[in-house]
């Protein structure tokens, strides 16, 4: 055949580059083989009436502010059922001391009601048709 003189030698050459790349990153990897390239962060464990409490409390600020947010329905806010009930109260309570003693003490009383209610309930995650747990 009509190749040039050092063909052969070229086509071994890469043929051996080849082979040594494959073996080494065999290697390379039978080494890690156990460990992730890059850490993955832990898992987070949060308590449901931690969520419970932040997703209230939020909404119920919201909604003393007068914010445009504070219209959307309880599955647009993330609430389930038993926790929107506890929003209305801890809305309604929160204008009250609002009218009483201005928005900073009402957004206070709400804080405080949403932890309170959220922990009696345990995160009130079990009335709502869609919740499901977290994985």
């Amino acid at each position: 055949m009509g190749t040039r003189p050092h063909a052969r030698g070229r086509y071994a050459a890469c043929a051996l580059m080849a082979a040594m790349t494959v073996g080494v990153a065999g290697c390379s990897a039978s080494r890690t083989a156990g460990r992730p390239a890059t850490p993955s962060p832990a898992a987070s464990t949060t308590a449901p009436h931690v969520t419970c409490t932040k997703l209230v409390s939020y909404w119920a600020g919201e909604a003393l502010k007068g914010s445009k947010w504070a219209g959307l329905d309880w599955e647009q806010k993330g609430l389930s059922n038993e926790q929107y009930a506890i929003h209305e109260e801890v809305v309604a309570a929160g204008r009250a001391e609002a009218a009483r003693r201005g928005r900073a003490a009402g957004l206070r009383l709400t804080d405080q009601l949403a932890e309170k209610e959220c922990r009696a309930a345990n995160g009130a995650t079990g009335s709502s048709e869609n919740w499901r747990p977290p994985r």
